[in-house]
């Protein structure tokens, strides 16, 4: 795709997001995805390739959760994969200091080659399980905000996110449409690890007909220290 079109798009989507562009922002996601598509050739980071969708469903999608972020704040992208939301974040919001967390160090590769070419600063990279990542004391309820998108049902994932998360800090799980009966199984894991629902909102992407859900848990309650459990349990024996 020429930039021309690709930042027509851009503009064109984010609008209906309350997102503005300027132009070196827009240079910024046009070298991020054509990184992307190369390196998805070497390494399977998204099924996602061709250039519209990428807009939509990684670009745009990533940036729906721009307008819960307060200024100046810290962010973890936990199993942030190609680097969804963090890095569209970090291009638009150069006020957030972010750390992107992934088990795969092909990925992590990936991360830094386009943190790299593309300037980025208060961003960095950390290869861990998010199990491991929770109990470290370096980052164990260390941020204001901690995400992730499409990476467990919401029991598992509140036990991967709340432990991160600093007291009175948010958790912003990324959603697909059908979550009425997650929510109801992770109310009793919430409560555990320290949270509380603060909200749900559910919308559509721009133009499309594809249903997405932001779920805000908001941290009151210090987690209790043998949380997360070791890796693997969580998904094996998820809190109920």
């Amino acid at each position: 795709m020429e930039i021309r079109k690709f930042k027509e798009l851009m503009n064109t989507y984010s609008k209906k997001i309350d997102i503005l562009f300027n132009d070196e922002q827009l240079e910024k996601f046009y070298k991020y995805m054509n990184l992307l598509i190369e390196w998805n050739e070497k390494i399977n980071l998204t099924a996602i390739t061709k250039p519209e969708e990428i807009i939509i469903k990684h670009f745009i999608d990533s940036l729906t959760i721009n307008k819960y972020l307060d200024e100046n704040k810290t962010l973890a992208d936990i199993g942030t994969g190609a680097g969804f939301p963090g890095i569209p974040l970090k291009i638009y919001r150069a006020d957030l200091k972010i750390t992107l967390v992934d088990s795969l160090n092909k990925r992590i590769n990936f991360l830094n080659e386009v943190i790299k070419e593309l300037n980025l600063e208060k961003i960095n990279t950390v290869h861990s399980r998010v199990e491991d990542f929770g109990k470290n004391k370096q980052y164990r309820e260390n941020f204001e905000y901690v995400t992730a998108r499409a990476v467990a049902n919401l029991s598992v994932l509140s036990e991967y996110l709340i432990p991160i998360a600093k007291i009175n800090g948010k958790c912003i799980c990324m959603k697909g449409s059908e979550i009425q009966d997650e929510i109801n199984n992770s109310k009793c894991a919430i409560k555990i690890l320290g949270g509380e629902i603060e909200k749900i909102d559910k919308f559509n992407l721009p133009n499309t007909d594809i249903v997405r859900n932001i779920i805000l848990i908001h941290k009151k309650l210090t987690t209790p220290n043998n949380y997360p459990r070791k890796a693997g349990i969580p998904v094996k024996e998820p809190l109920r």
